[in-house]
C-alpha cells in the first residue's frame, strides 16, 4: 500500500472498471465493458489529495480504502476529505494503517490508528479496518530488524488492540514473500483475518502461509505494467467477530447489495476465480 509525508503512498484501482474514473487530477484508464459486472473501487493516500468523489461515484466506484495513519504519529492530512467525502458521495469506505514495526509496539500503532480513522461500525457502509504489512521502505532490512517470533507477536498485538477497540480483526495486506520470510510462514492469522494479497503479476500465485484463499488481490496488468487491485465478487471474509461471522462491509448479510444500492462484497463459500480482465490503472495527471 502506501506511505505519505515521505511515507509510503499509493493509489490503486480495486475491482473492475468499464470507463474512465476521475479522481481530481487522477484518472483511470478505460477498459472493456465486460469488466463492469464486478464491484470496483480503489485505495488512496495523501498522494491523491482532495478527490472528486461524486465524479468517481458517477463513473462506477463502489468502495474505497483510505490511508489513515502510519507508525504511531503520522496522520494523512487529507483523510477527512477522502474518508468523509467518499461516504457523502455514497461510496462504501474503510481505513488502513501502514505498519512500521520497528518504530513502536503493535498495540501502540493500533491505538493510534483507531483514534485517527481506523474505527469500524456495523452500518453496512464501512469496510473492516486494514493493516499494510510489507517490505521496510526505510531501511535495508525488509523485516524491520524483528525476528520471526517478534514479528508474529507484533502483528498479534496490533490485531488484538484493533479487535478490542472496534470488534473486528483487521484485514491484512501483504505479499507471500514478505509474510513467509518475516513471520516464518506463520499460520496464526489465516482463519480470522481477511487476506489482501499483493502480487503484481497476472495471477495471484502461491498464498501466504495460513490462507487458502484471497479476499482482495493487488496485481499488475501485463500490457500496462500498472498496479491494480482486484476484488472478486466471490471473495470471502473470514469470520473475525466470533459466532457472528464476517460478511464484508458492516457484517450484514445482504443479497449482494448494500443499503445504498451499490454492489457489496459478498460472503460465499466458493473459491474466488481469477478475473479474466483487468480494472485498468491509475495515471496521475498532476505533479
Amino acid at each position: 500500500m502506501a506511505r505519505d509525508h515521505k511515507p509510503f503512498r499509493r493509489a490503486r484501482m480495486i475491482g473492475t472498471a468499464a470507463t474512465v474514473l476521475a479522481l481530481g487530477g487522477t484518472t483511470l484508464a478505460e477498459i472493456p465493458v465486460s469488466a463492469a459486472t464486478k464491484p470496483k473501487g480503489h485505495d488512496v493516500s495523501s498522494h491523491q489529495r482532495n478527490v472528486d468523489w461524486r465524479k468517481a461515484k458517477s463513473k462506477g466506484a463502489k468502495f474505497v480504502y483510505v490511508k489513515a495513519t502510519e507508525s504511531h504519529s503520522y496522520r494523512n492530512p487529507y483523510y477527512n476529505q477522502q474518508y468523509k467525502g467518499s461516504r457523502n458521495a455514497g461510496i462504501i469506505r474503510g481505513a488502513y494503517h501502514f505498519a512500521v514495526p520497528d518504530r513502536s509496539s503493535g498495540k501502540k500503532q493500533a491505538s493510534h490508528f483507531v483514534r485517527n480513522g481506523g474505527q469500524w461500525r456495523a452500518d453496512g457502509r464501512t469496510l473492516p479496518p486494514a493493516v499494510d504489512l510489507e517490505h521496510n521502505p526505510y531501511g535495508r532490512n525488509k523485516c524491520y530488524g524483528l525476528s520471526r517470533p517478534k514479528m508474529v507477536s507484533w502483528i498479534r498485538s496490533f490485531s488484538d488492540e484493533v479487535k478490542r477497540r472496534t470488534g473486528r480483526r483487521p484485514v491484512i495486506y501483504t505479499t507471500t514473500l514478505w509474510w513467509n520470510e518475516c513471520t516464518g510462514k506463520s499460520r496464526a492469522f489465516g482463519s480470522n483475518h481477511a487476506l489482501w494479497l499483493a502480487r503484481y503479476n497476472a495471477s495471484p500465485g502461491p498464498l501466504p502461509a495460513g490462507w487458502s484463499y484471497w479476499t482482495m488481490w493487488s496485481s499488475t496488468t501485463a500490457a500496462a505494467a500498472c498496479r491494480v487491485i482486484r476484488i472478486s465478487s466471490m471473495g470471502r471474509w473470514p469470520s473475525s467477530r466470533g459466532s457472528q461471522g464476517a460478511d464484508g462491509p458492516g457484517n450484514r448479510r445482504r443479497s449482494g447489495h448494500n443499503r445504498n444500492g451499490g454492489a457489496a462484497l459478498r460472503h460465499r463459500t466458493a473459491r474466488p476465480s481469477s478475473p479474466s480482465v483487468h480494472p485498468g490503472c491509475l495515471r496521475s495527471t498532476s505533479h
